[in-house]
């Protein structure tokens, strides 16, 4: 037997993300994610699609890129924003280099509380 793609619709990605729905179909145009559709038009999104959101997101919202900076950023990485989207970057490699950061930016915090102590 088959097995079918997993498939979420627009307001599943929404609510996942934290972000409203015309914010998924801003990110859709601007970052060329091209969703399957219905034949009543409704948008459908694959696990890949819902990574690359994430991904957008992260740039976004936790990074502070710009969207050109963000285009940018996802095309040096290997993920195509023209054309195909087959490709997705994981998710951990920006929750490591977050990581990384927030750690960084705490061992900052503790050395100067140590200072005013």
């Amino acid at each position: 037997m088959k097995m079918q793609k997993k498939q979420f619709r627009i307001g599943y990605l929404a609510d996942h993300l934290g972000v409203e729905k015309s914010v998924i179909r801003f990110w859709e145009k601007e970052f060329k994610v091209y969703s399957s559709r219905s034949g009543g038009g409704q948008r459908f999104y694959e696990e890949k699609d819902l990574n690359k959101f994430k991904t957008i997101k992260i740039l976004l919202y936790d990074k502070g890129f710009t969207i050109a900076g963000a285009k940018k950023q996802l095309k040096q990485n290997g993920v195509p924003i023209l054309g195909s989207h087959k490709t997705t970057l994981p998710d951990t490699i920006f929750e490591d280099q977050i990581f990384v950061a927030k750690m960084k930016n705490l061992r900052s915090k503790l050395i100067e509380l140590r200072k005013n102590i």
